[in-house]
């Protein structure tokens, strides 16, 4: 089963009337005629752009896994969520099949988000240590958090021409947002920001920047923080400590300037 948009779907942002993408020039024109966050997130919601990852998304949401045999799955593409002011901005690289493509919400109902919202939660920045549902009572403090890929897909490994097809939603949000910091989560995070910042006009230094864990880079008014993917293959075998994402999250902190006198206390 998929969530119908409207049908009542917690933090669901779309409804029967809202605009369907389905092919890669209407996510274009979709994507920068959004006046705004709430409908940009809406028309990302129920995009249609790529058939491989829609089969994929609204199979394994109808076959569901075992342990959540008896929950119903969102099943469609992941918008942004949390502080539209946002000074910082997480982007990972796409939903999990059972994590955002089961719970509506990035980063939420898995193990990467298990950990990734701990460090958060240490940092000030969610107010829960788990981010398990969409109605869980999870917020994000100054802090905005979207994927480069909106759909889950097949083994975690979405092609060139599915990047290319979502990275307008990506656009978009970023012109809108106007954050000060990114928490960029992986090496295909890193690339496709760096390709959305240079999309809008942004100078990105040449060669690019390579990622790596703690890299900062200016590029234009966003400082980029680099951060190993939170996976579990990262976090398992200890390329990724809890120690190393609270480093790394110090040093977001450190330029997201949180606060009246840009002091970078969280309010």
């Amino acid at each position: 089963m998929v969530a119908a948009p409207g049908s009542g779907w917690p933090g669901d942002p779309a409804t029967p009337l809202t605009p369907v993408a389905r092919q890669a020039a209407e996510v274009r024109a979709l994507a920068s005629e959004a006046p705004g966050l709430d409908e940009l997130s809406a028309r990302v919601s129920v995009c249609r752009a790529c058939p491989r990852l829609v089969a994929w998304r609204e199979e394994v949401a109808r076959t569901r896994r075992r342990a959540y045999s008896s929950e119903d799955y969102w099943g469609r593409p992941i918008p942004g969520w949390g502080d539209e002011d946002a000074p910082v901005v997480v982007v990972g690289l796409a939903p999990a099949a059972h994590g955002g493509n089961r719970t509506g919400r990035i980063f939420t109902g898995d193990a990467s988000g298990d950990f990734l919202f701990a460090g958060l939660h240490r940092a000030g920045l969610a107010v829960l240590p788990t981010s398990t549902s969409a109605d869980d009572g999870q917020r994000l403090v100054g802090v905005r958090m979207l994927a480069a890929v909106r759909c889950a897909p097949p083994d975690n490994r979405p092609t060139p021409a599915e990047r290319d097809a979502c990275a307008p939603w990506m656009h978009r949000e970023l012109a809108l947002l106007r954050a000060r910091v990114a928490l960029v989560l992986g090496g295909f995070a890193w690339q496709a920001l760096l390709s959305s910042l240079a999309a809008q006009g942004v100078a990105v230094p040449r060669p690019r920047p390579r990622f790596g864990h703690g890299t900062e880079v200016r590029v234009g008014a966003l400082t980029l923080v680099g951060s190993y993917h939170p996976s579990q293959q990262n976090t398992f075998t200890g390329r990724l400590t809890a120690a190393m994402l609270d480093r790394v999250l110090e040093q977001v902190l450190a330029h997201a300037r949180f606060g009246p006198d840009g002091d970078g206390a969280i309010p």
